[in-house]
């Protein structure tokens, strides 16, 4: 389905019943990535998973997008669907969504869900995204599709699920690069550290211990950042955790939500 919200065509999906459940996705990828969670929640929640700006079936509009953009772009989807209040869930890009999200409107969330997600890279990783952005507009996006899926799922996942890696491989090369291009311009202004301990609501932050992009050091130093916030270390699982070891990911999350 889609709505017109901030400007925007956002495209998204909803179901189930209960409390709503947000979900926005890694860089690179759509909502259909939720597809096990959605599932696991089902009977509990009702489960509202959108397509970021610039990606999936959501408007790809020109331009470096910020945080502050991004997370807007969430909240007028809530205020078009007369949502009041969700808890949110973000992997990767969209963990960083939700810590924007949460300072932009604490009230309209329940509980946060980081995965495999920081409030700041290192001075060498922040210092790598200007040069990304540059190789992406000169070649595009089919560089980056293997070594991308080489940091999303550990070697042996790979070579046992040859068809998820091929879909997942789908979504990055469907990615609008205007789309892409937008969101590596919010990441390499990224830094949330200093302001997350002001967020009310209770927070779990998740990692997988094989997760290059995010090292677990990284990931404590989230759940440091958020006052009360909980860890936890999901193991066998690189980037995109919730499908690697979805299992794992969806008891954790019912047992927070």
């Amino acid at each position: 389905m889609k709505i017109e919200a901030n400007g925007i065509n956002i495209h998204y999906e909803i179901s189930g019943s209960g409390p709503v459940v947000m979900f926005a996705h890694s860089l690179g990828s759509d909502h259909s990535i939720w597809a096990a969670q959605k599932s696991a929640l089902a009977g509990r929640h009702t489960v509202l998973a959108y397509d970021l700006r610039g990606h999936g079936k959501t408007t790809a509009s020109p331009g470096a997008y910020t945080f502050d953009l991004l997370a807007a772009d969430a909240i007028a989807l809530l205020d078009a669907l007369q949502i009041e209040k969700a808890s949110f869930v973000g992997i990767s890009l969209g963990g960083m969504i939700g810590q924007a999200v949460a300072l932009a409107a604490p009230q309209r969330i329940d509980k946060l869900v980081l995965a495999d997600t920081t409030c700041a890279y290192p001075p060498e990783a922040q210092a790598a995204w200007p040069e990304r952005i540059r190789q992406i507009a000169a070649s595009g996006l089919e560089p980056l599709v293997l070594p991308t899926l080489e940091r999303w799922f550990t070697a042996p996942y790979r070579a046992a699920h040859p068809e998820v890696i091929e879909r997942i491989g789908a979504l990055i090369r469907a990615t609008p690069v205007a789309g892409y291009l937008g969101c590596c311009h919010a990441i390499a202004q990224l830094d949330f550290s200093a302001r997350l301990k002001t967020l009310p609501m209770p927070a779990l932050v998740v990692v997988g211990d094989s997760d290059p992009g995010i090292p677990l050091p990284l990931a404590q130093a989230l759940a440091v950042a958020i006052s009360g916030a909980q860890l936890a270390v999901i193991p066998g699982a690189a980037h995109l955790a919730n499908i690697e070891q979805a299992d794992a990911f969806n008891q954790l999350l019912l047992n927070f939500l």
